[in-house]
Parts: C-alpha cells; sequence; structure tokens
C-alpha cells in the first residue's frame, strides 16, 4: 500500500498487515458510478454480518469523474450512502496500479495470511461473494452456523435470471472530463434508452426538470456531488427521457441498469 494516503474515517496503516492477520475484503468504487453504489448495499449487509467473525473491509475511492476526487466530496458521499467502513482516497489511482482491478465496482477478497481468495468485476455474484467470504473466514478460525446469504435486492440480482444489457452509458459532454451545462441556446437535453432505469452523474446543487415519453415528473432535487436517479423500472423498457437542470448543474453522464427482460 503506497505510503502517504487520505483516508475518510479510521486510517488503515497497512493492508499487508491488515490481511496477514485476517481475511479483507478490498473495494474499489466511485460514488457517482451506477455499478458502484449498487454494490454498496450488499456490502453494508456482509459489514454487518461478519465484522464480529474477523472479516474487515477496507474501500479504496479511485474517482472516475473530476469532481469526485476532492476529500471533501468523498466524505460527504460516506456519510450519504452510510459506508461506515474506512476508505482511501486514491486520486492519483497509485493503489489502483497495484491491484489493477480494470474497472468499478472491484472486489478483492484476502484470505488471512495474504493468499487472493475471491475477485470479482461489476456488479452481480452476490451469493458467491458471501460464500467465498465465510469460506476465508472459516479458514480463519470462525466456525458457525451461518444464516442464510443475503436475499437478492433487486429481481436482476436473483441467481439465473437473464438480464438485458442496457444502453451503454451517454457523456454529456463527451468524455468523463467534461460535463455539460444547459444553456440559453441549449436548456434541455433529450435521449432515448432501454433499460431498468437511467441515472445522472451531476455536480453541484440545484433541480433537474424530468420529462418521461411526454409526462412531467417530480423534479430531481440535487443537493451535492454524486449519482441521481432520475428514473427505475422493475424490468427492461424503452423511454425517452428529456431533462432541464437548473443554472449551474454539471451533469458528466447518464448511466443505465440493466434489469431483466420486459
Amino acid at each position: 500500500m503506497p505510503e502517504g494516503l487520505d483516508w475518510v474515517g479510521r486510517p488503515v496503516k497497512s493492508i499487508e498487515r491488515l490481511i496477514a492477520a485476517r481475511p479483507a475484503l478490498v473495494h474499489f468504487f466511485d460514488f457517482a458510478q451506477l455499478n458502484s453504489v449498487r454494490v454498496l448495499p450488499y456490502l453494508r449487509a456482509w459489514h454487518e454480518r461478519y465484522e464480529g467473525d474477523g472479516l474487515a473491509l477496507v474501500g479504496i475511492h479511485s474517482p472516475r469523474f473530476p469532481f469526485t476526487q476532492s476529500a471533501d466530496a468523498v466524505a460527504g458521499a460516506a456519510e450519504r450512502l452510510e459506508i461506515s467502513w474506512s476508505v482511501a482516497l486514491d486520486p492519483m489511482f497509485a493503489v489502483w496500479r497495484m491491484y489493477e482491478p480494470h474497472g468499478w465496482p472491484a472486489l478483492f477478497l484476502w484470505g488471512r495470511g495474504g493468499a487472493l481468495r475471491w475477485y470479482h468485476l461489476g456488479e452481480g455474484e452476490y451469493a458467491g461473494t458471501e460464500e467465498a467470504i465465510r469460506e476465508a473466514l472459516e479458514e480463519a478460525g470462525a466456525r458457525r452456523d451461518w444464516p442464510p446469504t443475503v436475499e437478492p435486492l433487486r429481481p436482476s440480482d436473483a441467481p439465473g435470471t437473464e438480464v438485458i444489457a442496457p444502453t451503454p452509458e451517454h457523456f454529456l459532454g463527451g468524455s468523463t472530463e467534461e460535463p455539460w451545462v444547459a444553456s440559453t441556446a441549449t436548456p434541455s437535453i433529450e435521449l432515448s434508452y432501454e433499460a431498468g432505469g437511467a441515472y445522472a452523474a451531476v455536480d453541484g446543487v440545484g433541480e433537474i426538470a424530468v420529462t418521461l415519453d411526454d409526462a412531467e415528473r417530480e423534479p430531481v432535487r440535487v443537493s451535492g456531488p454524486g449519482l441521481v436517479e432520475l428514473a427505475v423500472h422493475e424490468r427492461t423498457q424503452r423511454h425517452r427521457l428529456e431533462l432541464s437542470p437548473s443554472p449551474g448543474l454539471r451533469i458528466y453522464s447518464i448511466q443505465f441498469a440493466a434489469a431483466p427482460a420486459r
């Protein structure tokens, strides 16, 4: 682990020494990246279930967008998203280069002593990850009758469910580096999608007026940098979305959730 990292929550002096003593789940994420956010409920459940059995959970925040780089932004997101475990700030991608996770989110489960027991990129495989956690804990000496694994939190998470790939992420400014800001000439933006929901990675404070298939919805309040929900569907649906943000809001991307077939 590189020296001199800043932390949100209690600093971890050495992940290497940590995993020498106990199993540890290392989680790479960005708080405005949809797949990262959708994994968090499972991480919270595993942290609550298994911390007492010896599992350490460590977050590594490697920022995907310019507005997710600051320590204050990560700290605010950690509080809002109920991240109670330690999070290392990795703005220069020093930890990222050591692990090479290849994307967000990525989970590395280390057994006690430092053997890599499990790796998973992206969403899914929640039951498999939890079983791997239990095996690592049992090898470290924690033996008990485990409860049933965490129930799928969304229809798309159930094992064996046929999930439709959603519309690819749309970068309104052209890349992760450039946001789109409404102007007098272009006060709104319109796009079509096929997915289980649509979300905006946005910086600033204000509101986004949302029209879905010509029907106006409740404006979406933006209270700070992060990911906001624009529309959500239990199954894959096709829709046309129009967004009219208040002045000053900077929208970096629209991200779409996978969902079961219609």
